[in-house]
């Protein structure tokens, strides 16, 4: 069956349409046993040292997996995109760019949503019927993200994961359906959790594992997951052009805010963990999320995929200590 691979989010409902699988390149990469290798084959490949550890998974992850035509997102995401694609490229990779405009102009997104259109050969009627058949499911997600902060009955992971699938439904809508209807079906009947700290994670899905989990052995929980979040498309828009316009990810710090600012009150949050990822231009974003949120702020960076290590660990105790002193 076809697949089309892609570098970040994009109109997903295009994809579906064309009746291709889906695959979200950097799910491919960080749930690789081997993906620490996958980097390591980009380095043999000439890939920099000093090069954003999840554009050289994702190269990594195209060679492994075989695919031979993707989506590249060449504005709105890594500025590597372009340099990657042409590589690709090379190797025989059909790929087409696509570009979310700076500008957050709906007629400039709507010529590039049909330009991809015309490269995988659909009309708006697929698209839209396509649309109406993933909303249904990212409704479902937005029930698991409420039962998140609301009723307090999901782990910040189960909530980073079934959001962050939502960029490609893990390849198969219905299957993933099936295990989000699963995770409601059980959540509901839990018992409230009792989480001393309630914490807002900033910033791109983490490269590391196990954070979630040390946090909660901390009595800490994540209630916002605000990348993932936006995955899941969470304002419920009927205009697939403005459902992209909204998606906040690829746009301006400030955009980001008006939404990040609006769920840490609504959500009661105590502390916010900005990720950022090594050698990645959103680095420097941190300097204006400090001046711009009223919290106590605990940055954290990875570069290749590991679990927490014991500096990490060490910081993140330190940061729950402060937090938990404020409460008291």
């Amino acid at each position: 069956m076809r697949k089309v691979g892609f570098t970040s989010t994009i109109p997903l409902e295009v994809v579906v349409a064309a009746g291709a699988v889906p695959v979200d390149l950097n799910n491919v990469f960080i749930t690789n046993p081997e993906s620490y290798s996958l980097i390591e084959d980009a380095e043999l490949a000439g890939f920099p040292r000093n090069v954003c550890g999840w554009i050289k998974g994702i190269y990594g992850a195209v060679v492994s997996s075989g695919l031979t035509e993707m989506i590249a997102v060449t504005e709105g995401d890594c500025s590597y995109t372009k340099a990657l694609m042409e590589v690709l490229s090379l190797q025989g990779v059909k790929v087409y760019p696509f570009a979310y405009p700076t500008s957050r102009s709906a007629d400039l997104l709507k010529v590039e949503i049909e330009t991809l259109m015309g490269h995988l050969g659909v009309d708006w009627e697929a698209v839209q019927a396509a649309k109406e058949r993933l909303d249904r499911i990212r409704v479902k997600v937005r029930e698991i993200d409420r039962l998140t902060w609301q009723e307090d009955k999901v782990t910040g992971e189960e909530n980073h994961y079934f959001q962050v699938c939502t960029s490609d439904m893990n390849g198969d809508p219905d299957t993933f359906e099936a295990e989000v209807d699963a995770l409601l079906a059980e959540a509901v009947h839990r018992p409230a959790r009792r989480d001393r700290i309630r914490l807002a994670y900033l910033g791109v899905p983490p490269i590391l594992s196990g954070l979630y989990d040390f946090l909660e052995s901390q009595g800490a929980r994540v209630v916002f997951n605000e990348t993932q979040r936006q995955f899941a498309m969470p304002y419920g828009l009927p205009d697939l052009v403005e459902q992209y316009r909204a998606y906040t990810y690829p746009y301006d710090i400030f955009h980001r805010l008006e939404d990040i600012v609006r769920e840490l009150k609504a959500r009661r949050v105590d502390g916010v963990i900005h990720y950022v990822q090594s050698f990645c231009f959103r680095q420097i974003e941190d300097m204006v999320l400090r001046k711009s949120i009223d919290l106590p702020i605990l940055t954290l960076e990875g570069d290749k995929p590991s679990s927490v290590d014991a500096r990490t660990k060490i910081r993140v105790e330190g940061f729950l200590e402060l937090l938990d002193d404020r409460q008291g």
